[in-house]
């Protein structure tokens, strides 16, 4: 059965910020579960065949990840694909939109988070590149992870971005979608946090990607409004 992923972003920007957001969360929740941290490199792609991508990473896939990542390539008009390197090992990330925001930063969307093995980032990177993608972007982050009553939130601080924030949640009935948008909502609402809008999020994206090789693996930050 698949799994959507329902995801809202706040943008913090400074780390008192963000140990801030910790102490009102545990205020909110006694029960507040630090989940652990880590350290990420994730690439972005764009243009190339998911259906020839699915091909090529079929020998380094489990089976069932396989038929997964073919079902999302046959079906999905608008995805995004990823290589992440975290502390667990190395991944293909591919996530597709189910409502009207985009593949890459939006709030609905089909995730595929697929282990692989007896790979590097880069011998993964060169395989996406081989089916006709090319690189959007790299980017890096430190990630913090909580279990906040029913969500999932991560306290990330983003090459670029500065802190950020996401609020998570996972349904599997596509016609949930707007009820776990508004659960989100109400508990960024009870923390005093702002939504990033889409609009700001993407002028974000889009300077990030023209400008990336500044901001990789570095603690550089930009302001965009």
């Amino acid at each position: 059965m698949p799994s959507y992923e329902i995801e809202i972003k706040c943008l913090l920007g400074e780390e008192g910020l963000a140990n801030e957001l910790v102490s009102k969360m545990k205020g909110l929740d006694p029960g507040l579960i630090f989940l652990g941290s880590e350290k990420q490199k994730n690439h972005y792609f764009i243009d190339g065949r998911l259906s020839l991508l699915a091909v090529k990473v079929k020998p380094f896939l489990a089976g069932a990840n396989f038929t997964r990542l073919l079902e999302v390539a046959e079906k999905s008009v608008d995805y995004s694909v990823r290589t992440r390197d975290n502390d667990k090992g190395i991944f293909l990330v591919v996530k597709a939109s189910v409502d009207d925001t985009t593949s890459a930063n939006g709030i609905a969307r089909l995730e595929l988070e697929l282990p692989t093995k007896n790979l590097t980032l880069d011998e993964l990177d060169g395989l996406i590149l081989e089916a006709g993608f090319r690189y959007q972007a790299k980017w890096s982050r430190e990630r913090n992870s909580y279990k906040f009553l029913d969500a999932s939130v991560s306290i990330d601080k983003n090459a670029g971005y500065g802190y950020l924030t996401e609020f998570e949640t996972l349904i599997d009935d596509i016609n949930k979608t707007e009820a776990a948008k508004e659960g989100l909502r109400r508990l960024i609402r009870e923390l005093g946090l702002a939504e990033l809008e889409q609009s700001r999020l993407e002028r974000m994206f889009a300077y990030y990607n023209e400008h990336w090789p500044e901001y990789y693996g570095t603690d550089k930050i930009f302001v965009i409004e």
